[in-house]
């Protein structure tokens, strides 16, 4: 099982899971999961459809916001705000290292905390946003 890092009290962050890992996590509690990574990234990682009915196998909700790396959009961020309002909780949110899971956690956390607190507690689970910072700000304007 990859390392999970908790941003908030329903939701937590990883690396690549794998179909397996879906069993731990519905026995750790979880009740959906949200894949952001795009299929066939690496020729080794799981698609999406197989995670799906995985996940549907356990119990578990499943949502697919694929993020290429380093193109976060603000359509995906609005498309995880919505997920985060939609699926049960406590929700695992995953890509290749977490860190595109956190960016998306932050962009849709500007509607409630600022930008310092979204920045710490981002360093807290060991995500490091500070070059994120001035996106959080424009994310944050109308």
């Amino acid at each position: 099982m990859t390392s999970i890092k908790r941003l908030t009290d329903t939701l937590s962050v990883a690396p690549q899971i794998s179909e397996a890992d879906l069993a731990t996590l519905a026995a750790q509690g979880y009740r959906s999961v949200i894949n952001n990574r795009p299929d066939d990234e690496e020729p080794d990682q799981p698609a999406s459809r197989a995670l799906a009915q995985a996940a549907r196998a356990g119990g578990l909700a499943y949502r697919h916001i694929p993020v290429v790396s380093g193109q976060v959009q603000d359509a995906q961020a609005r498309a995880f705000a919505q997920a985060l309002a939609e699926l049960p909780a406590p929700i695992l949110a995953f890509c290749r290292t977490g860190t595109r899971s956190t960016m998306l956690w932050a962009l849709q956390a500007t509607a409630s905390l600022d930008d310092q607190a979204i920045l710490a507690r981002a360093a807290s689970a060991g995500y490091d946003l500070t070059t994120f910072a001035s996106r959080l700000h424009a994310f944050r304007r109308p």
